[in-house]
């Protein structure tokens, strides 16, 4: 029941964060393209990387805070869920083209996020 607690708090503070950054770079960058769901995708999937690395291949963090940090904060904070809501209303205005562009991107560049946490990871538990 504890873990269910951590894994609760962190997933409310991976969704007021993913709120705030999606916020305000969508609001930078504008409304022709879900440039925030974008970057909390592309940031998360590093995150997660680094997170899962470091959580799984050394003694720094417990089962609980693994669970807490990867399930439950980063669990609120990616949005592959809006991501494809996002994509298909895209398609049913007819902006084909942008939701090509928004699968094509996000695919590429969160799988190569990832490889990159991965790497970060490997790199600050020490394993080449």
């Amino acid at each position: 029941m504890a873990r269910l607690l951590w894994i609760s708090l962190g997933g409310a503070v991976g969704t007021g964060l993913r709120y705030l950054l999606a916020g305000w770079v969508q609001r930078a960058a504008g409304p022709s393209f879900p440039y925030g769901t974008l970057s909390v995708n592309v940031i998360g999937s590093f995150v997660l990387g680094v997170l899962m690395v470091v959580g799984t291949e050394t003694e720094l963090m417990s089962p609980t805070v693994r669970l807490a940090v990867t399930t439950g904060a980063m669990g609120g904070f990616t949005t592959y869920s809006t991501f494809s809501y996002e994509t298909l209303r895209l398609m049913q205005q007819g902006a084909w083209g942008s939701a090509a562009l928004n699968i094509g991107v996000t695919l590429t560049v969160c799988l190569a996020a990832s490889f990159l946490g991965f790497a970060v990871g490997r790199w600050v538990v020490g394993a080449a």
